[in-house]
C-alpha cells in the first residue's frame, strides 16, 4: 500500500531504478521495460524523458512559474506575462502545464514521460510540448505506436482531453494498476496535511478551492 508521504513525494521508498536517474515503482520498471522491449521491434527507442519528482522539487517549479523566475505558457504554448495577472488567475495559468507540489502523479513512481531520442533532430532540444507529439512533429510515429500498443502493457494517457483542465500531454503516461490507486487515495485534505510548514505560492487562493482544483487538474478518471 503506497504510504501518503510516498503519495505527495515525500518518501522514495515505493521506487527502484528504471534507468540513469530514472526511478518508478517495481511493478511499473517491469512493465515498461517489456514495453520497451516490444517498442525496440517496431523500431522505435522509448525512453523516460522524466519518471519520480519528489515534493521539493515540484515546490520549487510551483513556485518558480509563479514568481516568474520559470516561464508559463498559455492554452497554446505560448509564453504568458504573468505580471498582470492575480493570484488566481496564475494558478489557473499553471495549472494547466504544472501540477501543484504533493498533488503530481511523479509523485506516485507510477507516471513517465516519453520520447524517442533517436527521431530528435541533431541540436534539437527537447520540448516536451503537443507539437512535438502530433501529425508533423519528431514524434509523431512513437505516438501513434503508443496509441496502438500501451495499453497491452497496462499504460494509458491521463491528460487527453483539451478543455478547461491540464493540456493534452501525449507524452505523459500512467501505469493504471498504480496510478488508479494512488488517485483513489490522494485528497485534499492529504495534500494540505503535505504543506504544512511549507511555502507554497498562492496557497491562501489555492486552499479556498482545493476541490475545483481536484475535479480539474488531478481527477483524471472519466477524462480518458
Amino acid at each position: 500500500m503506497i504510504t501518503p508521504a510516498m503519495l505527495t513525494g515525500l518518501s522514495t521508498d515505493h521506487l527502484v531504478p528504471l534507468s540513469g536517474n530514472h526511478r518508478l515503482q517495481p511493478a511499473a520498471v517491469t512493465a515498461f521495460r517489456t514495453m520497451q522491449q516490444a517498442a525496440l521491434a517496431a523500431g522505435f527507442d522509448l525512453q523516460p524523458a522524466s519518471t519520480f519528482r519528489d515534493f521539493e522539487r515540484q515546490l520549487a517549479i510551483w513556485n518558480g512559474k509563479f514568481c516568474g523566475e520559470r516561464p508559463v505558457l498559455d492554452q497554446d504554448s505560448r509564453p504568458l506575462d504573468i505580471e498582470p495577472l492575480s493570484a488566481a488567475e496564475r494558478c489557473e495559468a499553471i495549472l494547466r502545464w504544472s501540477a501543484l507540489p504533493g498533488a503530481s502523479r511523479h509523485h506516485w513512481g507510477s507516471d513517465l514521460d516519453v520520447y524517442d531520442p533517436s527521431l530528435l533532430p541533431e541540436g534539437q532540444k527537447l520540448q516536451l510540448e503537443p507539437w512535438e507529439y502530433e501529425e508533423g512533429g519528431y514524434f509523431y510515429p512513437l505516438n501513434q505506436w503508443m496509441t496502438e500498443h500501451m495499453a497491452e502493457f497496462g499504460f494509458y494517457r491521463p491528460f487527453t482531453e483539451d478543455g478547461d483542465g491540464v493540456a493534452v500531454e501525449p507524452w505523459h503516461l500512467s501505469y493504471r494498476p498504480l496510478a488508479q490507486e494512488a488517485e483513489h487515495l490522494l485528497t485534499p485534505a492529504l495534500l494540505l496535511t503535505a504543506w504544512q510548514n511549507k511555502d507554497v505560492a498562492g496557497a491562501e487562493w489555492l486552499e479556498r478551492h482545493l476541490p475545483e482544483i481536484f475535479s480539474r487538474f488531478i481527477r483524471s478518471e472519466g477524462k480518458e
